[in-house]
């Protein structure tokens, strides 16, 4: 059985990949590696002892896709490929839009062109924005803040006018909630680019000694110590909670939309003290303003990812800061 996984070179997508050649699925990669890199090819062989075939392409180029349909017969799609930086969203929004959204729309185009109506979404809990009520679950309202989680939103609603419109497409959409970690092997894991958008890099680059201090953006949040909450989740855990999606489709189930959290909630100053704890190193900071499109906290109910898919998250907040500082130990510099 083949999969097709757009971005897969990059930092859930390549985790991913590894847990689908674990259980024995083929696996072809499209990227166009604008946030990635092509030695993550060689990474993933070593960790999984199989090399996934690998097309460099943009998914908003049709043609390419088109023809990257026509040469495999696709069983399913797992679709990462997208741009991801809240911040640079906000500063940026027509490129997300187009980089995104557009590339989406190609996608499903090729796919009902191809006739491969299995598709896994990686969607995000920024769909739900300001939440109405913690934790989160499916039903509550979306109304993101940045245009990251509109992008989201966007796909989101074509792909359920899609499944409206057709009865014979299955989409599952994963709202996950902040990914961190990295494989035990620490041969992959996150490695972004320029300084770290998200807390756990930025915190792992500081270690290294790669940059002096983590900024905190903003202590005067309603939270426990001021500073923003967040449902962390291993990577891990995420990749298998793609891999069970796909079992799903057995059967056509329209659209389907499911959290994929560990239900707590840890602040920055909390994360910080257990990276040092579990790692025995300090991490000096400082406290900076807020940022555009941030909320103060965001944590899942995950009920359904178990009733439906049977799915778990299974590491703790130790287990998932001992990883992320093995991978960037032995990476300092990330891939190059």
């Amino acid at each position: 059985m083949t999969i097709l996984v757009t971005g897969g070179t990059g930092y859930i997508g390549s985790h991913t990949v590894v847990e689908l050649h674990k259980l024995g699925f083929d696996v072809v990669i499209i990227d166009n590696l604008s946030n990635s890199n092509s030695l993550v090819l060689d990474r993933i062989e070593h960790v999984s002892g199989k090399r996934p075939l690998f097309v460099k392409a943009d998914i908003r180029d049709l043609s390419a896709l088109n023809n990257v349909f026509k040469q495999y017969d696709f069983e399913s799609v797992i679709h990462f490929a997208g741009l991801k930086a809240v911040g640079e969203s906000v500063s940026q929004p027509m490129q997300y839009y187009d980089n995104n959204v557009v590339g989406s729309l190609r996608l499903i185009e090729a796919m009902e062109k191809a006739k491969v109506k299995n598709f896994v979404f990686s969607s995000s809990a920024t769909v739900y924005g300001s939440p109405e009520r913690l934790p989160l679950d499916e039903e509550c309202k979306l109304q993101s803040t940045n245009p990251y989680g509109n992008n989201k939103l966007h796909i989101e609603q074509m792909l359920f006018d899609v499944c409206k419109s057709d009865p014979n497409w299955s989409v599952i959409a994963l709202r996950y909630f902040n990914p961190i970690g990295a494989h035990e092997s620490g041969m992959i894991g996150e490695d972004p680019r320029g300084i770290p958008n998200n807390l756990v890099p930025f915190i792992s680059q500081v270690a290294t000694g790669r940059l002096t201090e983590l900024s905190i953006f903003g202590n005067d949040y309603d939270t426990l110590d001021g500073t923003g909450v967040r449902d962390y989740i291993h990577v891990t855990d995420l990749a298998l909670g793609h891999v069970k999606a796909l079992e799903l489709f057995v059967e056509a189930v329209g659209f389907e939309a499911i959290n994929l959290g560990t239900g707590n909630g840890y602040s920055v100053l909390e994360m910080i003290a257990c990276f040092e704890k579990v790692n025995n190193i300090s991490i000096p900071y400082k406290i900076c303003g807020r940022r555009p499109g941030d909320i103060s906290s965001c944590y899942a109910k995950a009920n359904k990812a178990f009733d439906k898919l049977g799915w778990k998250a299974k590491k703790n907040i130790s287990e998932m800061l001992r990883d992320a500082w093995n991978w960037q130990s032995k990476n300092p510099t990330g891939y190059n």
